[in-house]
């Protein structure tokens, strides 16, 4: 043992030998002069303080971090006080200090940055959050923590997690509240969310005065609150909160990330201030676990026991990336000694010239400063807080939060946020493998115990308790009173009005409200003003009247549409009178023509198709004619008195009975409605027919149809006419475009229904060329808005909206209403089906029936087809025309005595033959007796 110890002791000197020939050789210093800006007496600056030096401690017991070079650390405290920390970074640059860790706050990391650009020493802060301090301003200060950027996006996620849209902010009113607040504004913004009060405190509030503050908070409407200030400040918010019963259901409290610092080094809190502070939500910037932290954080004890008189100081996350700002700012010393850099300082010209006291011509400008910062930026290492690495904007890599819930004497994780893939509940080093996901659906956090001791997620907002009504807009109409109808100065009533009443009612909160008239009384108000006061602050709401079209919808928030509506056109009518000729009204001339065709057609190929078999098809030509149109007409009143014999002749009557059964129904419906049912008759069809024309088109006056008809549709203004009653509407009508008033009326589809229900001589005509509806105009991300379209929808689901509108708006029907403008032909293309079923039935019987014919043909006329020349085709023809005008037992019969003469005619030439054979062979026989004979003789 003993021996080993020995030799690991000559090998740590032989090294640390060899390091420092090695800094010798290549110039480097033996001490390396750093800084610290810290507020002692902060949970921060306690935590810093220790860390520190442990980190100072452990790089200069290390040889092989420096290369024999050791850190020089000189602490100085500011006191959280500017012209302090301004004064002591003075102090450290004049001793020639190479880099200086903090300042630990955003104020004094502000102040001192100005002298560190000046003089090139680069800052590593480790706690200064505030977002504006990575500008370009201040192109030496580092932070090396996460930047408040990120807090106030996780903060801005869970806002929009829970379905909120809007927050206060209560912030410590210097460059670390204002711009943290500043950056909460601009992340809520971008989930369409915003802060809708800001409460600013002085760094040094009294209770009373963040009473008088919180007074006015709690009269605001929303009630998710954002508390961002320091740990000196924070409780005695919470504190008066509590108070003033602002800590109860129904509220949200959300603290930045001095909360947890707090909790993590002062645990456990006193009793009374956890009371203050139950139900909260806060953030800690998540550390990821490694093997370094937990080492870390096992030598922190000790490090607590021995160097603080108080004893034990819990660890926050400040303390983990205060140990490895000195680490990262060893390591980037290292990397400027390997470039080549040493530590030199040179004379300010412009310091000198200034005379007085101060001494300022003895602070130096480090000429390596800018060498050294690149090299921090460049570094690259993993310390006790997880991946130390900068990207292109300055800022460390994989900001991560977590997400605390104070309950009971402690607290609980909820879940995490990163900036990698929003909010989860498995911490984020986890999904940096996995594509980014940040779908709603993928966004979760455990349950949440809010203040009150409730599970039940807040609403968010109340209506204000601060004795002001809302002032709602309600256009002052002078006609169609039915909807909107105000008498005096307060009495307002209509169908609007009822539907809003009764949506007010079904909320769970009472809402004080105050109906204000909007118009002269003489004429109707334009609602687009009347929404544009919204935006302008005139008015808190507006309830009428008011249709939901685009350019509304730019400046105001709308509830869910209570009545469907549309602009139509309105045109005079008159009834048609039947006539001598009303019995072919019900098919167009095209529907008349094609059909007797069919029907011709019909006849002709049946008559084909049994002309050989069917003697009642047969006979001499003028017969056959007259069947053939009797067999065609007759079929449509199911009379004709032919038989059919042939299979495909059947077929072809099939289909065509059933198409004339389909036709004979239609036929008969269509003319008994035409003869029971009134009809109307307008010179204009719709909004085509009436934009094509060059009348006079009449519109309500301030109603949106104006801007529709000039702006989407083109037409002309000078043949728009407005008009600002139904009295006025009827009388233009009635006059026509000839006589000084106009062809039509273009108007909402509300207006012209209450209009046409005691005015028989005008009709609707086209179709409703606009879809849109009524609704209710609150102010932008309203949530009354919402509670507003959940009673609309209650209130249609019961019935009760459909009760309201029989009403104001039920009347008697004009006996035109059941009456059909125009008369309804039927067209052909509603009989094509049909009429293709039918043709391609015939058209395949045909082919069939000439397949057939010709194979006859060719078999009782095999030898004709040997024939040659022009003559013998023409008799081809003929025989062929001939063959297929014969009945077929006619052919048959035919063929079968032709078959048996040729059989008869066969066995006689046999026989002949075989008697001439006969014959033969017999003198055959007779000559060679002859022969034999006659050479006996001779030889004898």
């Amino acid at each position: 043992m003993k021996l080993s110890g020995v030799m690991l002791l000559m090998i740590f000197y032989c090294e640390l030998f060899v390091y420092r020939i090695t800094a010798q050789a290549s110039g480097r210093p033996s001490v390396v002069k750093i800084g610290a800006l810290l507020s002692f007496n902060t949970n921060v600056g306690k935590v810093a303080k220790l860390a520190i030096k442990a980190a100072v401690d452990d790089v200069n017991s290390d040889p092989t971090t420096l290369g024999g070079t050791k850190l020089k650390l000189q602490m100085q405290d500011c006191n959280h006080s500017g012209f302090l920390a301004l004064a002591e970074a003075l102090h450290l640059m004049e001793g020639q200090t190479v880099a200086i860790i903090g300042p630990q706050d955003a104020v004094t990391a502000h102040v001192v940055s100005h002298v560190a650009n000046e003089l090139q020493v680069p800052l590593l802060s480790f706690s200064a959050t505030d977002p504006t301090l990575s500008s370009l301003q201040f192109p030496y200060f580092v932070r090396t923590t996460q930047s408040d950027e990120y807090q106030m996006a996780a903060i801005a996620e869970i806002v929009d997690h829970y379905g909120w849209r809007e927050v206060i902010a209560i912030y410590v009113d210097d460059d670390h509240g204002r711009n943290g607040i500043a950056a909460l504004g601009d992340k809520l913004a971008a989930k369409r969310c915003r802060i809708s009060f800001k409460a600013p405190l002085s760094v040094e509030a009294t209770e009373d005065e963040i009473t008088d503050l919180l007074v006015k908070v709690a009269l605001a409407e929303s009630r998710i609150i954002v508390v961002h200030t320091h740990y000196n400040r924070g409780p005695v918010v919470f504190h008066v909160a509590q108070y003033l019963g602002m800590l109860g259901t129904g509220y949200v409290w959300i603290a930045t990330s001095w909360l947890s610092t707090a909790l993590d080094t002062n645990s456990p809190f006193p009793s009374d201030v956890m009371d203050d502070i139950q139900g909260v939500l806060t953030l800690r910037t998540y550390t990821p676990d490694s093997v370094l932290k937990r080492k870390f954080i096992s030598r922190w004890r000790n490090l607590t026991d021995a160097k603080t008189p108080n004893g034990y100081i819990g660890l926050n996350a400040y303390g983990f990336y205060a140990y490895d700002t000195v680490w990262l700012l060893a390591r980037a010393i290292n990397s400027f000694f390997k470039q080549g850099g040493n530590l030199s300082f040179s004379k300010d010209s412009r310091l000198s010239d200034i005379q007085g006291h101060l001494r300022l011509d003895s602070l130096r400008i480090f000429n390596g400063g800018n060498l050294l910062r690149d090299s921090i930026l460049q570094a690259k290492m993993t310390g006790t807080a997880g991946p130390a690495r900068f990207n292109s904007h300055g800022d460390l890599i994989n900001p991560a939060y977590e997400i605390i819930n104070v309950i009971g004497t402690g607290y609980r994780r909820i879940g995490y946020w990163s900036n990698y893939s929003g909010l989860s509940v498995v911490p984020p080093e986890t999904l940096y493998s996995k594509p980014s996901n940040r779908s709603s659906s993928n966004q979760r956090l455990y349950s949440v115990i809010w203040p009150g001791q409730t599970t039940q997620k807040p609403r968010g907002w109340v209506f204000p308790n601060n004795g002001r009504h809302l002032r709602i807009g309600v256009p002052n109409r002078v006609s169609f009173r039915e909807f909107v109808s105000v008498k005096g100065s307060d009495m307002t009533s209509g169908f609007c009005i009822d539907v809003f009443t009764a949506a007010i009612n079904l909320l769970p909160y009472a809402v004080p409200y105050k109906l204000i008239p909007f118009g002269d009384g003489h004429n109707n108000p334009s609602c687009t003003e009347l929404v544009r006061l919204i935006t302008a602050g005139v008015y808190d709401a507006a309830v009428g009247d008011i249709a939901i079209i685009t350019n509304r919808t730019k400046m105001a928030d709308f509830t869910q549409p209570y009545i469907e509506s549309g602009l139509v056109v309105v045109a005079p009518v008159r009834k048609l009178d039947s006539n001598a000729w009303a019995f072919l009204s019900p098919f167009t001339p095209m529907m008349w023509g094609v059909t007797a065709v069919f029907f011709l057609a019909v006849g002709a190929v049946v008559w084909i198709l049994e002309h050989r078999l069917n003697d009642e098809f047969r006979g001499p030509p003028k017969r056959q004619v007259v069947t053939i149109l009797w067999f065609s007409f007759s079929t449509m009143f199911f009379a004709h008195k032919e038989k059919t014999v042939s299979a495909l002749g059947r077929l072809v009557l099939i289909i065509w009975l059933f198409v004339v059964l389909i036709i004979n129904s239609s036929y008969t419906a269509s003319l008994t409605s035409i003869l029971t049912v009134q009809k109307l008759s307008s010179p204009i069809k719709g909004i085509d027919s009436l934009r094509s024309s060059n009348y006079p088109i009449g519109y309500q006056v301030n109603s949106f149809a104006r801007n529709y008809l000039v702006d989407e549709l083109n037409i002309d203004e000078s043949r728009l006419v407005p008009l600002n009653s139904p009295e006025e509407y009827a009388k233009a009508l009635k006059d026509g475009p000839h006589k000084g008033g106009v062809a039509a009326v273009i108007d909402d589809r509300a207006y012209a229904e209450l209009f046409l229900s005691t005015r028989c001589e005008f009709s609707i005509v086209g179709q409703v060329f606009t879809k849109n509806g009524w609704g209710f105009a609150f102010p932008r991300d309203s949530p009354l808005a919402v509670d507003i379209s959940t009673a609309i929808l209650k209130l249609s689901e019961n019935g009760d909206l459909q009760r309201i509108h029989d009403k104001w708006l039920l009347r008697s029907a004009c006996s035109s209403q059941g009456a059909k403008l125009d008369v309804d032909r039927l067209q052909l293309k509603s009989f094509s089906g049909l009429y293709l079923l039918c043709g391609l039935a015939c058209f395949l019987a045909l082919f069939i029936y000439l397949m057939q014919i010709v194979h006859q043909f060719s078999r009782h006329y095999p030898g004709d087809t040997e024939s040659n020349g022009g003559s013998s085709r023409s008799a081809r023809l003929q025989t062929f025309l001939s063959f297929v005008n014969e009945k077929e037992d006619e052919v048959k019969s035919r063929s079968k005595r032709r078959h048996v003469e040729r059989t008869s005619y066969r066995s006689e030439d046999e026989m002949s033959s075989c008697n001439s054979n006969r014959k033969h062979i017999e003198l055959s026989s007779n000559l060679s007796l002859d022969s034999d004979t006659r050479n006996c003789n001779g030889s004898s």
